[in-house]
């Protein structure tokens, strides 16, 4: 909703290196925060190692206790369902784990980045290691997810035994809509969700989505794939993003007219693996710039107002039943146990990664 300014994010990126030194107890100035969180690190991996395998799910990341009770509820059921391997769970935003680390709304929280579990996987030396991205489509977020294992496996930091990392079995699982397959297979979940809210108006899906400019592997397409999908069992769904171009909720509400929906019931749900700010705030918020109508900025969408509050205002009936449950609460996707039985059948298929052995070839 309100546009946060990139520079701004490499800042407090960069500042959160300094100040999240406040989860570690080791005082000594002569390490490094690096260093200390690496410490910290390996000693979760030793204290908790019980396998031989281990699985290190990585998420952007939540300041918000129902998001980490989701993740602690996804992590348990991995551990069930992997018997034989250690579960791990990383956050790849360094913002986010700053404001854990600082107690942003909950209680203080230390998570870490998936090159600290990686490390320490390393240096105990697991025989299997897979880590599975958590995100929904494969953008911005899983290239960073790429990348931490990329430098794992090609050992950037210098210190792990090359031998072992020749020998170590090394697995990615994708993210929830990574082919055209897996956006099938979501639509078909999400129908079995959610097919009463669309039997009785519009059912409004709010995704992430990537900046044009951040649009790694062009992942936005998979939102349209996905209405696509869903509109082919109930031209009631649709799917808009927070920040794919021409994919806002202006867009969503022009394609709810174009079908015949210019009233009625609206039920919105967040396509996000957790319910954070954005599903609090950006749709089911009070944010509102009415003034007896909206103004469209310049990439075609309407700041400042939620989607909860933007499709009240054009004269439909916000019907919250949709994205809360008996609580109230709004619920993300992992929330559901046929979603989070996506994400396992993604890790049980995860494939081999060989990125050693392309960077020295034999």
């Amino acid at each position: 909703m309100k546009k946060i300014n990139v520079l701004m994010i490499a800042m407090m990126a960069v500042l959160s290196v300094v100040s999240f030194s406040a989860c570690s107890d080791d005082d000594d100035d002569t390490v490094s925060n690096m260093q200390r969180y690496q410490n910290e690190v390996d000693k979760t991996v030793r204290q908790q190692k019980k396998h031989d395998k281990a699985i290190l799910l990585v998420a952007f990341g939540s300041t918000w206790q129902q998001a980490y009770d989701a993740f602690d509820l996804t992590r348990s059921e991995y551990e069930k369902a992997f018997p034989g391997y250690d579960v791990f769970l990383s956050f790849s935003s360094a913002i986010c784990i700053n404001r854990a680390a600082a107690a942003e709304n909950t209680a203080a929280r230390s998570f870490y980045e998936p090159k600290y579990w990686l490390e320490a996987f390393g240096r105990v030396q697991y025989s299997e290691i897979i880590v599975q991205s958590m995100q929904v489509i494969p953008g911005e977020e899983y290239g960073r997810v790429v990348n931490a294992v990329k430098d794992f496996a090609n050992n950037s930091n210098g210190d792990i035994d090359d031998s072992y990392l020749a020998s170590v079995k090394l697995r990615m699982g994708t993210p929830l809509m990574a082919t055209t397959d897996d956006v099938a297979a979501l639509a078909k979940v999400l129908d079995t969700n959610f097919k009463s809210y669309a039997a009785k108006g519009a059912m409004l899906f709010m995704g992430h989505g990537n900046p044009d400019e951040y649009d790694t592997y062009k992942a936005n397409v998979r939102y349209t794939q996905l209405e696509e999908a869903l509109q082919a069992i109930n031209s009631n769904y649709f799917v808009g993003t927070v920040d794919m171009a021409d994919n806002f909720k202006v867009q969503v509400h022009e394609r709810m007219t174009e079908n015949g929906l210019t009233s009625g019931n609206v039920y919105c749900a967040p396509l996000m693996s957790i319910a954070g700010d954005h599903a609090h705030n950006d749709m089911a918020g009070e944010d509102d710039a009415w003034d007896n109508g909206f103004e469209v900025n310049d990439d075609g969408e309407v700041e400042d107002t939620s989607w909860k509050m933007y499709f009240y205002h054009l004269g439909y009936t916000i019907d919250a039943e949709s994205y809360t449950d008996d609580k109230g609460i709004v619920k993300g996707l992992l929330e559901y146990k046929n979603v989070r039985d996506l994400y396992m059948a993604h890790t049980q298929r995860a494939e081999v990664v060989d990125y050693y052995h392309s960077k020295f070839p034999e």
